[in-house]
């Protein structure tokens, strides 16, 4: 006979399974760069995922590219206080649709 699963248990297994977590951490991404970037910049860019220490950044057009761009270090260094664990090193961004 199986033995009986601690609530906490099953929640946790629950929201593994269906994802909540990750949509989660990524809201809280969403925050971490709104404040890093300033609510202009954020207004018009999102944060997709961080891939070998790589954040991409997608951003309504080139000019807002060229903006982030100059502003790389700056956002890199705000980015890795925020968020130690990820280990962002580097920004990509490109010109892509918000929604």
């Amino acid at each position: 006979m199986a033995r009986p699963i601690k609530l906490g248990e099953a929640l946790a297994e629950l929201i593994l399974r269906r994802g909540y977590a990750r949509e989660q951490a990524q809201a809280n991404f969403a925050e971490i760069w709104k404040s890093a970037a300033g609510e202009m910049l954020a207004k018009y860019s999102r944060v997709g995922q961080v891939k070998r220490g790589t954040l991409e950044v997608v951003v309504a057009n080139s000019a807002l590219v060229q903006e982030l761009t100059f502003r790389k270090q700056e956002l890199i260094a705000k980015l890795r206080q925020e968020l130690p664990q990820e280990k962002i090193n580097d920004l990509r961004f490109r010109v892509g649709p918000l929604s």
